[in-house]
């Protein structure tokens, strides 16, 4: 602790960060200027310590995208399609009911579904979804459509959003997964989104769902056009939805895969983030949420495995799962496949203690 207060040179924000103080945007914008990493990682992997102790957790998941056909047409989505594109696709019932028993098969607790903005698709689509599989396999956690597809639902169907959340709870959903957040920040969100729900209508929509006891993750879009400014408004409305709430599981930063993007294609961006920029994120994300998000979760297959494992030494303590049939990062171009034995292997292998969790961070097994 001495040798780091001595290392932090006249930062306040570290010095407020250490005594688990909480901080400010400006606070924030300091720590994002601030150059020195290694520092930033120690302070954010002591608070990590403190409030998680040396469990690394992970969830057997399955992924299942059940549409790529999409209204939206993101600038940094590799995965989206539209309606007539050749490998368009939608899941018939009898395919969800193939996929659920390849989940059950392969141990998951949960099955995490997400699509694309179909223009066509019915609420009942979604209904018989969530009986469909809650029919094949009764104990499957479902974790499923983000703020950004309920919102658009609702606009689509006519339906409230409180209506949409509460007949997919009634046919069996439980939890929400966090994506379609990007970063909330209206000068950003409008030049990496296009067709999606504003930030303020995300944050609204999850709300709802959490004041409706349906829990939810939180995830944050970045390495891409952002400035620091927007990082940490994306952290403090992360951090202000959280006291209102206390509804998010978990934070996952997002590191922006650039292959096949329109990003790419217009040469906005040529290459993906510096690891140490992926580092602070990682730490400042720990380092704005102390006391209000305890579990931060580094997505390995964004970063590779390597990687992964510096960033749980800067402040992560959950590897988010195993991700079986994950589709939308292997459309950038990333491997999205790994076993329970490769993620206990990631854990051993820098001195912390594996542990399978559930959807809601209840320690099943530690190995």
């Amino acid at each position: 602790m001495n040798m780091l207060t001595q290392l932090i040179d006249g930062c306040n924000a570290l010095e407020r960060a250490i005594g688990l103080e909480e901080l400010s945007y400006r606070d924030g914008i300091e720590l994002m200027n601030y150059d020195n990493v290694h520092v930033l990682g120690a302070i954010a992997d002591m608070i990590r310590k403190k409030t998680k102790g040396n469990l690394i957790t992970f969830v057997n998941s399955y992924y299942m995208n059940y549409t790529n056909v999409c209204a939206a047409s993101c600038q940094m989505c590799a995965f989206y399609r539209k309606e007539n594109d050749q490998d368009s696709y939608t899941l018939t019932k009898r395919e969800i009911v193939t996929r659920i028993n390849y989940a059950k098969n392969l141990g998951a607790t949960e099955v995490h579904i997400v699509g694309g903005f179909h223009p066509k698709l019915t609420l009942d689509y979604y209904e018989d979804m969530m009986k469909t599989i809650k029919a094949t396999c009764p104990n499957l956690h479902i974790k499923a459509f983000t703020a950004a597809e309920i919102f658009y639902l609702s606009k689509l169907t006519k339906n409230s959003i409180k209506e949409i959340l509460s007949r997919l709870k009634r046919a069996g959903l439980n939890s929400m997964p966090g994506g379609g957040a990007e970063l909330f920040h209206t000068n950003i969100r409008t030049k990496i989104v296009r067709g999606k729900c504003t930030g303020q209508e995300w944050l609204d929509t999850i709300k709802q769902a959490h004041d409706l006891g349906i829990k939810s993750n939180a995830t944050m879009l970045y390495g891409h056009i952002e400035k620091p400014e927007h990082i940490i408004d994306h952290l403090i409305k992360i951090r202000d939805l959280q006291k209102k709430t206390n509804g998010i599981i978990t934070f996952i930063p997002l590191k922006f895969s650039l292959d096949n993007t329109e990003l790419e294609q217009r040469g906005l961006i040529n290459n993906e983030c510096a690891s140490t920029y992926d580092l602070k994120i990682i730490s400042i994300s720990r380092i704005m949420l102390a006391n209000v998000l305890t579990n931060i979760s580094v997505y390995w297959v964004a970063y590779g495995k390597k990687l992964a494992q510096v960033a749980l030494l800067n402040g992560g303590n959950d590897l988010v799962g195993t991700a079986f049939s994950e589709e939308i990062y292997k459309a950038a171009g990333k491997p999205t496949n790994i076993s329970i034995l490769e993620l206990i292997k990631i854990s051993k292998e820098i001195g912390r203690i594996p542990a399978q969790r559930d959807t809601f961070f209840n320690i099943l097994k530690k190995f």
